[in-house]
């Protein structure tokens, strides 16, 4: 992909197999003669058989600066696994490339594999790593905030509130803005097919200014009754945690300020049912229900639900999946309300 005006070059490498190998990030320095290797991220896939993307391929991130530092975060175990992470200085002839003419591009040196200092950095035995936890991982306990009475800094933790139930017969289920035209919601879930209660997690807030107020903090779909043992963030199609920068989180986004959990499988008719539902005098206006968390439109005939949750406003919201010790979903949340800091 190349913007010159913008100063952009981004090439991507495939296998025979057709799936993503490689991606590196260039940028045109001023002098417009050289190009900055700003990122490189490279997958290791172990056989023919392997999905593209999959979660448990080795992976390799490297972030570069003109200054003459870069900063390497390798998954050996794929992004379940933790990441090994280590700072380097660089020598000046391996931040930069030279800026290709117009047929010239599979020249890059950068297009199919770890320039020879960072795979020297990858052999078995080198120092200077530091082990860190998945980025996939979640650092909040959702469950705490579905037990009345816990404190949380400048929350008190009320009785949780039941917002329906919604039947996701292919087992399949998507976590998405109702009201976005994308075709295919971006997040998915695999869950047994089945029918799951909706819970809205509700907190009073002590508010300096204002006083106390209840907010809605998390939305739950809770499909089994067991332990969590770790969240995870749930993924959509292309998407890696080490593209990841620090504070940042892969979601479903919403210009409507709602979120919803649906049937994938029928999700697009749900949404048209939802928008038919909304019609003053409409024949589909008495299956929407108000929730606490927002709306529950009951799918009929559709064998599915749809359960619509308001959040604190636009942008992206990142779904945690609740697994249990042996890897079971144990349940799925979104947390609703930004402003409030769960992880305290």
């Amino acid at each position: 992909m190349v913007a010159w005006q913008a100063g952009v070059l981004d090439t991507w490498a495939y296998d025979e197999h057709g799936r993503r190998t490689a991606e590196a990030e260039l940028r045109l320095r001023t002098d417009e003669r050289r190009l900055l290797i700003r990122r490189l991220l490279v997958r290791r896939y172990p056989d023919g058989r392997t999905a593209e993307f999959d979660m448990h391929c080795p992976r390799t991130a490297v972030d570069l600066s003109c200054d003459g530092t870069a900063r390497i975060s390798h998954q050996p175990e794929g992004m379940r696994g933790a990441s090994l992470e280590a700072e380097v200085a660089v020598a000046e002839e391996d931040l930069w490339t030279a800026r290709p003419s117009f047929d010239d591009r599979p020249a890059l040196a950068v297009v199919d594999a770890l320039p020879d200092w960072v795979a020297e950095r990858l052999l078995p035995g080198a120092s200077g790593w530091r082990r860190e936890p998945s980025r996939l991982l979640g650092s909040i306990d959702f469950d705490r905030f579905f037990r009345p009475g816990t404190r949380v800094p400048g929350l008190t933790v009320l009785d949780p509130v039941g917002c329906g139930s919604v039947r996701v017969p292919s087992g399949v289920l998507a976590v998405a803005c109702p009201q976005s035209w994308d075709e295919e919601p971006t997040i998915t879930v695999a869950v047994p097919p089945g029918t799951y209660a909706v819970k809205a997690a509700m907190v009073e807030v002590e508010n300096g200014e204002y006083g106390t107020y209840d907010e809605v903090a998390v939305v739950r779909l809770e499909i089994r009754d067991a332990p969590v043992a770790a969240w995870e963030m749930a993924l959509g199609p292309g998407h890696d945690t080490l593209r990841l920068r620090a504070g940042e989180a892969f979601g479903f986004g919403t210009d409507g300020a709602t979120g919803a959990f649906g049937d994938a499988g029928v999700w697009q008719d749900l949404r048209d049912l939802l928008e038919r539902a909304n019609w003053q005098g409409s024949p589909e206006a008495g299956r929407l229900a108000g929730s606490a968390a927002g709306m529950h439109l009951d799918g009929g005939d559709l064998g599915a639900d749809l359960a619509v949750f308001c959040t604190s406003g636009d942008g992206v919201y990142p779904v945690w999946v609740g697994r249990s010790a042996a890897g079971e979903v144990v349940c799925v949340d979104v947390q609703t309300a930004f402003e409030l800091n769960l992880d305290a």
